[in-house]
C-alpha cells in the first residue's frame, strides 16, 4: 500500500505541474504545437526519470543534486535557444537565463563535491532502497526545477522578450545579493566543517551568527530576484508564476532544508545549553541586523 501511495503522489506531482504549466503559459505562442513552457516541463521531468534508472539500480544518491542542477541548465539553455526562432537575440533574456545557469552551476558543483567528500547524503539512507519512494523523490525534484524557474521561463518565452525596466534592474540586484549571500554562507560552513577542531560542533560564526540558515535565506532571496526581473513581462495568467519564490520558501522552510536540519540539530545538540541559547538568540531564517 505504501508503494502505491508513493507512486500516486508522484503521478499527482506531475499532473499538478502540468496544470500549472498550462495556466501560466495560457495563450503563449507555440513552435511545435506545445508552447515552450510546457516543453520545458517535459524536459525537466524526463531528465529526472532517466537519471532515476541508474540511480536506483546502483542504489546511489550521489548524482541526485547534480542532476537537479543539470536540469536547470538544460531547461534554461533550451528556452534561450528556442526563443531565437521567435524573436531577435534579446539582452534581457540572456541576462535572466545566465543568472539561473550560473546559480545552478555553482550550487551543483558545490553539492556534488560535498557528497563526494562525505560519501553519502544521509537523507537518502532509507529512501534509495525503495523503488516507489526513490522515484517519488526524483519526481519531486522535477517539480522543484520547473516551479522555481517558471517565472523566468514564462518571461523569456514571451514573443517580445524580457521587458527591461526598473523592476528588471531591482530584481537583478536582489538576485546578486541573494546569490552572494548563499555562496558566502556555504563557504563559511564548509570551512568550519573542514576544521577537525569543529567535529560534531555547530556553527555560530559569520553569517551563521545572524540566522541559523543563511544559505536558504540567500536562495529564497535570489529566486525572488529572478521573479522581480521577470514580472514586467507577465500578462493575464502569467502572474500565477509569482508562485515561484513562494514555492521556494515553502519547500525550504517547511518541507526540506530548514525543517530537516532543525530536527537533526535538536536531536544532536538539543541537550546542550549553548545550542539552546544559540536558537533563542538567532533567527531561524531572516538574519538579524545587529
Amino acid at each position: 500500500m505504501k508503494h502505491v501511495i508513493n507512486l500516486l503522489i508522484a503521478a499527482g506531482v506531475f499532473v499538478f505541474a502540468g496544470y500549472y504549466a498550462y495556466f501560466i503559459s495560457f495563450n503563449m505562442p507555440s513552435v511545435t504545437g506545445i508552447n515552450l513552457v510546457k516543453q520545458s516541463l517535459l524536459i525537466a521531468f524526463a531528465i529526472q526519470w532517466l537519471a532515476f534508472i541508474p540511480a536506483f539500480i546502483l542504489k546511489t544518491e550521489k548524482f541526485y543534486d547534480l542532476t537537479g542542477s543539470i536540469t536547470y541548465i538544460s531547461v534554461m539553455t533550451f528556452i534561450l535557444w528556442s526563443t531565437q526562432s521567435l524573436q531577435e537575440l534579446h539582452v534581457g533574456n540572456i541576462v535572466l537565463g545566465l543568472a539561473v545557469i550560473v546559480w545552478a552551476m555553482r550550487l551543483g558543483s558545490f553539492l556534488f563535491s560535498r557528497i563526494a567528500k562525505d560519501g553519502e547524503d544521509k537523507r537518502f539512507r532509507s529512501i534509495k532502497t525503495s523503488f516507489s519512494q526513490f522515484f517519488m523523490t526524483w519526481t519531486l525534484q522535477g517539480l522543484w526545477v520547473f516551479i522555481c524557474s517558471s517565472a523566468a521561463l514564462v518571461a523569456i518565452s514571451r514573443p517580445d522578450g524580457i521587458v527591461i525596466n526598473a523592476f528588471f534592474y531591482i530584481g537583478l540586484g536582489v538576485f546578486i545579493f541573494g546569490f552572494i549571500y548563499e555562496v558566502i554562507a556555504d563557504n563559511q560552513k564548509s570551512a568550519f566543517r573542514s576544521n577537525l577542531k569543529n567535529k560534531d560542533a555547530f556553527i555560530t560564526e559569520g553569517l551563521w551568527a545572524r540566522s541559523r540558515h543563511p544559505n536558504y535565506f540567500g536562495e529564497i532571496t535570489l529566486w525572488t530576484g529572478i521573479t522581480v526581473m521577470s514580472i514586467s513581462s507577465f500578462s493575464g495568467l502569467n502572474y500565477l508564476a509569482l508562485f515561484s519564490p513562494i514555492f521556494t520558501y515553502i519547500l525550504l522552510n517547511h518541507v526540506s532544508g530548514v525543517r530537516m536540519l532543525e530536527d537533526r540539530g535538536n536531536k544532536k545538540w538539543g541537550h546542550l545549553e549553548a545550542y539552546q541559547n544559540y536558537r533563542k538568540a538567532t533567527p531561524k531564517l531572516i538574519p538579524k541586523l545587529n
